[in-house]
């Protein structure tokens, strides 16, 4: 029953599995996922199918565990039909032994009778008188006697083989009662099992490629690295009480909060920052932030590199003093360390991703943003400082992600273990992304790249909003309703045919919700949201909630990241 068990949990892995591979991003040090006007979404899209495909092997895994709990499964089943024969025969052995035992006693009866009444009947003196001798008299006796004490011998006999049959029943309907039981059990698992696959079949099957699009856009869509000038943050984006807050005018309204972005791999730049205005050097922050790797000061890097509608140029005076990923003043602002830390990212990052300079690299984004128009300030100074500088791993240079906002928790992903990224082990008040300010620690998101917000002024939903998030969960999760239609009520935006608030209530029972808290995991993610509604309170996990929410929330509401908060107003 434990290895059934732990088959089944593995097989709840497969789900989450599953459902992941739909929501994977972009593996590119900056991936964009969101750019309607320039067809970013196709790219997204086209990366998603790319990381399924490359990630097959894994998957191909993960059946062959599921086929071997289908034969433990029906192993199972054979020896319990095995076990069931074999009592019956046990059974039918019994029955037989109580028939002939039950002759036995009619005929121990029939001697016990006859033996009575020859004690009745019986004169001590006659064997004197009618035998010949009185030899014959005493073999008479004798023989009598024997046969008495046999008679009596047999029915202990009998009683002991009718205490033995009693306990043998006993035992066997214990048995039973315990096969039973096994049985019932394993059904109950095996249903499951069948229903959680035709579950997940049935969803894979049914979502569309607008979900899909859908997905893509709301849980990424934004830039991740920071860039050379870095946005304010937007009106009506954050919590309460802070300066770029708008208040719906409703109450209770409810909030979706990420911690950072969407890609929380690699470095943090905002993190950097933090760390060097903490007083950490480029070899600390590079370090921290990719583990298990090696920090080469005497790297042999190529002399020119290829850029991608460029052609070739030099690598260390051209291609390095062009990358625009994070702002120069921070090197007037105590972040020249991070300076130094993004100058050997970028510099691994390309060597990785081109083979040493033999390749071509991108100029955007999706790579890493490079622009002819040459530094030669703070970041020239930080690109010199660290000339050589290459992060490696097996010898070779290795791919430092890195992105804008980890929320204070790195995760692992694309070979980097994750991080708590704190100052002083308490979070969040302690992240360095925090202390460096980061606009995109705290964040509520309801505008596309472009500022496109499908007639939402503010991230707030009411109460009756969130209950259709939780509606659309029932739905995915649970069954009893159409998963191509979950999406965003609104199709004036998104088109298509999805149910009204009204119709998936009707499927879920859920109108309004009163309450509502998370639970955050050790490894930076948000693991359970606990959600109270008019049908009681409810724990959803936390990459369940995030992929109802983005399919379902109005307009362009979205959660970026694994990690995220529920407000209540």
């Amino acid at each position: 029953m434990e290895k059934l068990r732990k088959y089944i949990i593995c097989l709840a892995i497969i789900l989450s599995l599953s459902t992941f591979y739909l929501s994977l991003k972009t593996v590119f040090a900056e991936p964009d996922c969101n750019n309607p006007a320039t067809g970013d979404i196709d790219y997204c899209i086209a990366k998603i199918e790319t990381e399924i495909n490359a990630l097959k092997p894994a998957h191909e895994y993960n059946k062959k565990e599921l086929t071997d709990l289908r034969v433990q499964v029906a192993s199972l089943e054979k020896r319990i039909a095995g076990i069931l024969k074999q009592l019956k025969v046990t059974e039918y052995d019994i029955d037989k032994r109580t028939l002939d035992l039950a002759y036995a006693e009619e005929v121990f009866k029939e001697k016990t009778l006859n033996h009575y009444k020859f004690l009745r009947i019986y004169d001590p003196i006659l064997p004197f008188l009618s035998a010949g001798d009185a030899a014959d008299a005493f073999r008479e006796i004798a023989f009598r006697a024997k046969a008495a004490t046999s008679d009596i011998n047999t029915m202990e006999g009998y009683a002991a083989d009718l205490v033995k049959l009693k306990n043998d029943k006993e035992n066997l309907e214990k048995n039973k009662i315990s096969l039973s039981s096994s049985k019932a059990k394993v059904s109950e698992r095996a249903s499951f099992l069948a229903k959680e696959v035709d579950k997940t079949e049935t969803y894979l099957d049914k979502l569309s490629s607008r979900q899909e699009e859908l997905l893509a856009q709301k849980a990424g869509g934004f830039e991740t690295s920071v860039g050379d000038t870095p946005s304010t943050a937007e009106p009506c984006s954050g919590a309460a009480g802070s300066a770029n807050f708008c208040d719906p005018g409703f109450r209770p309204a409810y909030g979706a909060f990420s911690f950072g972005a969407p890609h929380r791999t690699g470095m943090s730049q905002y993190g950097a920052l933090g760390r060097s205005k903490s007083g950490q050097n480029a070899e600390t922050i590079l370090s921290a932030y990719y583990q298990g790797s090696e920090l080469r000061k005497d790297y042999p890097t190529p002399a020119t590199i290829g850029v991608t509608g460029i052609g070739r140029v030099a690598f260390e005076e051209n291609y390095l003093l062009g990358i625009y990923e994070v702002p120069e003043k921070w090197g007037n602002e105590g972040g020249f360390e991070a300076l130094k830390a993004q100058a050997v990212a970028a510099r691994s990052y390309a060597l990785a991703v081109t083979n040493n300079g033999a390749g071509n690299i991108c100029t955007t984004e999706a790579c890493q943003v490079y622009k002819p128009q040459l530094k030669s300030g703070k970041w020239a100074e930080a690109v010199r400082a660290t000339r050589g500088w290459v992060v490696t791993k097996g010898g070779a240079p290795a791919k430092t992600y890195f992105a804008s906002t980890s929320g204070g928790f790195t995760i692992s992903q694309w070979g980097w273990s994750g991080i708590k990224d704190v100052k002083d082990d308490s979070w969040p008040g302690g992240a360095y992304e925090k202390v460096s300010g980061s606009p995109w620690f705290y964040k509520a998101w309801f505008k596309t790249r472009s500022g496109a917000t499908c007639v939402r002024s503010n991230p707030w939903l009411k109460s009756e909003e969130l209950a259709d998030i939780v509606n659309a969960w029932q739905v995915l999760y649970k069954g009893g309703g159409d998963v191509s239609r979950i999406s965003p009520a609104n199709s004036s935006c998104w088109g298509g045919n999805p149910y009204s608030l009204s119709e998936l209530a009707g499927i879920g029972g859920y109108t309004s919700v009163d309450s509502i808290s998370v639970v955050y995991s050790n490894s930076g993610n948000t693991q359970t949201v606990n959600v109270g509604t008019n049908k009681g309170s409810i724990g959803i996990s936390g990459e369940e909630f995030k992929r109802a929410f983005n399919l379902r929330a109005p307009g362009y509401i979205g959660i970026k990241s694994g990690l995220f908060n529920i407000e209540k107003l």
